[in-house]
């Protein structure tokens, strides 16, 4: 059985009394445990509202989300999410900031200092354990979030453009840690991305999603062996033909 199965999935949204705008429409799809997964599609494609789906924030109008067997009904630890934006508490440290969820659960202080000095290393970032958001970089602050997310132990992790905000050499740098901290987190992430360029060197697999309403338009497994190099053909000849199934010519 699949970790993560979208069955039929069919989203719609009211405007006004009578208008409705159909965003999603019969999506279906398994993802595997452990498994990388880009999304990738013309904005207003729907990427962001199947994401906020499976994270719980928002409810299919048909169609069911289930993780483990079980279906998605609202919001849930075994599913961390990180934002565009750093969504972090300014006024808390950055172990704080790593252990409020865990805070809220009722851990214990000792399990807590034990679990985010493990993500505070995994990130990178123990020695900045006492800093505040705002003496930390953009990259930086990324990386308290994926460590705040991943400090619940959630089986999939949620990322809506993470790097969208960043500059383009920090971004670069960003996907090549995330990919070591997937690696030895051993966890399942879905990432959206306008980037083809990122998406092919993340994914294990490309979900392309069509205008809306958004529909899977094509699953591209991405047979490249790690690490990628982006100048290399089979990547460049990947690049190419994803973005000819969108429709672009460059991105």
């Amino acid at each position: 059985m699949s970790l993560l199965s979208i069955e039929n999935l069919r989203k719609v949204f009211s405007e006004g009394e009578t208008d409705e705008v159909v965003a999603l429409e019969g999506i279906n799809l398994e993802i595997e445990d452990e498994e990388f997964i880009c999304l990738v599609g013309p904005s207003g494609c729907g990427k962001t509202t199947l994401l906020r789906i499976v994270a719980g924030l928002d409810t299919p109008s048909s169609g069911v989300a289930l993780l483990a067997g079980n279906e998605i009904l609202g919001p849930d630890p075994e599913r961390g999410m990180v934002f565009q934006e750093y969504s972090l508490f300014p006024w808390l440290s950055v172990i704080d900031n790593i252990e409020f969820g865990l805070e809220m659960k009722g851990v214990s202080k000792k399990a807590r200092s034990e679990t985010s000095e493990k993500y505070l290393e995994l990130v990178g970032l123990k020695q900045f354990a006492g800093s505040f958001p705002h003496e930390l970089s953009g990259g930086m602050r990324q990386r308290v979030a994926i460590a705040r997310a991943l400090a619940n132990d959630p089986k999939v992790l949620l990322m809506d453009e993470p790097f969208g905000a960043l500059d383009a050499q920090t971004r670069n740098m960003m996907q090549k840690e995330l990919l070591e901290i997937w690696r030895r987190a051993k966890k399942t992430v879905i990432f959206v991305t306008h980037s083809v360029d990122e998406a092919v060197f993340l994914a294990d697999r490309i979900i392309i999603m069509s205008p809306r309403p958004g529909k899977i338009k094509e699953i591209v497994a991405v047979d490249i062996p790690r690490c990628r190099e982006r100048t290399a053909p089979e990547f460049a000849n990947l690049r190419k033909y994803v973005l000819s199934l969108m429709g672009e010519g460059t991105i």
